[in-house]
């Protein structure tokens, strides 16, 4: 392949790549996750080799501060790992790239943040209801009483397709379109 035939297959490479960052960012916000955390993830996630604290700030023109945050916040969901390299003393990112991994880190993460406190409060508002004679009572538990069981439901049956192996969940979603 001539040179000037490589080069603009690293253009096309590279634009994809910044267009594939920047809506994964965007979608981010949208998973309870900040812009520049989904960025960074999707720059690791698409980069060949792990990449340090410094090659992400250029890459995303991000702050030192801003991206060791978000690479340590990644890190903790279990969405990147730290890769240590014999020699230096830098530490270098690497994002987890199975993407039924990153399904099911996603689901746990927002369950946990999410979904158990909503049914925490659920569950407080619904025992402090029980009792209450007055019609307005009964009606205010009742709907507490719904809401948990279907948020309760919903949680558990996250919990299962996230436990499930990829094929097996590939399967059961294939029987449920049908």
């Amino acid at each position: 392949m001539n040179s000037r035939a490589h080069q603009a297959q690293q253009d096309s490479l590279s634009h994809a790549r910044d267009e594939f960052i920047s809506q994964w960012g965007a979608l981010g916000t949208q998973w309870g996750i900040n812009r520049t955390m989904a960025q960074i993830h999707a720059l690791l996630m698409t980069a060949v080799e792990p990449m340090c604290t410094d090659e992400v700030m250029e890459s995303l023109a991000v702050s030192r501060g801003n991206a060791h945050t978000n690479l340590k916040e990644l890190v903790a969901w279990g969405l990147v790992r730290v890769v240590v390299r014999k020699g230096e003393r830098r530490e270098y990112f690497e994002a987890e790239k199975d993407v039924w991994k990153i399904f099911t880190i996603v689901a746990r993460e927002r369950k946990r943040r999410e979904i158990d406190p909503a049914l925490a409060i659920l569950n407080k508002c619904e025992e402090a209801s029980r009792g209450i004679t007055s019609p307005e009572g009964k009606a205010f538990h009742s709907q507490m009483r719904a809401l948990r069981e279907f948020v309760g439901f919903a949680s558990t049956m996250s919990d299962k397709v996230a436990a499930m192996k990829h094929g097996m969940a590939m399967q059961v979603a294939a029987k449920l379109i049908k």
